[in-house]
């Protein structure tokens, strides 16, 4: 078994791999072009903060269980009403996570909500946030799940860890009061912890619809998803339906009916 040089010892001991593994040959280097000390130094730790870099942002993709990796450069603002691309951009300088603020896309599917929901929380990720991505309906399973197996608490505490939590597909099936209060002491839990990004078919006056028909649990969590929040209501076509728009089928029903709007909705009635 080979031993160990003093540095090789040393590296091994701070966790420092890419320092042990170049800095053999990074002070050929050095020496061969005369770089100053500090020069050769710096180099030496550049390479190992971006391999650390790298390797967690890796681990946070892993991590934040994105369906797939989408990004704000992919998105097609030319093909939907209601995406302003200034509040986008706006939105990927992460300004909204440190303020915990909250976003929320609406519209018919296919408009691209779920896609700027994963952009944002991938350029979070890029810049070392913890996110988790998951649909409203393994979220209420999950959940579910914890309070037979008497984990709760510890469900609600891994809940809240994320900078980002995206709840995806609001409003595709319709709960029960007992899944409705999961929801509320979820969004209750995240309160002002972190910013929670939601998308949905519905809008907001039809939420009552979604948590069990009770308007009280309803108001409160729209009370609590509001506050802080920016809010995009997406119009237009499917995209998984734009070759037949093209083909001249009609997919007007496809279409989101509710006015466009980004701006923060103070209140909203539940009937």
């Amino acid at each position: 078994m080979e031993l160990l040089s003093p540095i090789e010892q040393l590296c091994e001991e701070l966790k420092l791999p890419v320092v042990a593994q170049e800095y053999n040959n990074l002070s050929i280097i050095a020496s061969q072009e005369n770089w100053k000390y500090s020069q050769f130094l710096e180099e030496l730790l550049r390479q190992e903060y971006n391999e650390k870099m790298s390797r967690s942002k890796n681990i946070l993709t892993k991590m934040a269980g994105f369906p797939a990796i989408k990004t704000i450069e992919q998105f097609d603002y030319s093909f939907t009403i209601g995406v302003n691309r200034k509040q986008i951009e706006e939105l990927a300088s992460l300004a909204f996570v440190k303020r915990y603020e909250n976003i929320i896309f609406l519209g018919q599917p296919g408009v691209g909500k779920t896609h700027l929901a994963i952009a944002l929380a991938y350029k979070a990720v890029l810049h070392r946030y913890k996110v988790r991505f998951t649909t409203i309906t393994e979220l209420i399973a999950d959940a579910n799940k914890a309070k037979r197996d008497k984990k709760y608490d510890s469900f609600l505490k891994i809940i809240v860890s994320p900078s980002i939590l995206i709840i995806d597909e609001i409003g595709y099936f319709n709960m029960s009061k007992e899944d409705a209060n999961h929801f509320f002491q979820i969004i209750s839990a995240r309160y002002e912890k972190g910013s929670t990004i939601l998308t949905s078919n519905l809008v907001f006056s039809q939420w009552a619809q979604i948590f069990g028909g009770d308007k009280v649990v309803t108001t409160a969590i729209l009370d609590r998803v509001l506050h802080h929040s920016h809010v995009i209501n997406i119009q237009g076509d499917s995209y998984r339906l734009k070759e037949k728009r093209e083909s001249n089928i009609n997919s007007d029903i496809y279409k989101f009916g509710a006015k466009s709007s980004t701006k923060i909705v103070e209140k909203v009635q539940v009937v």
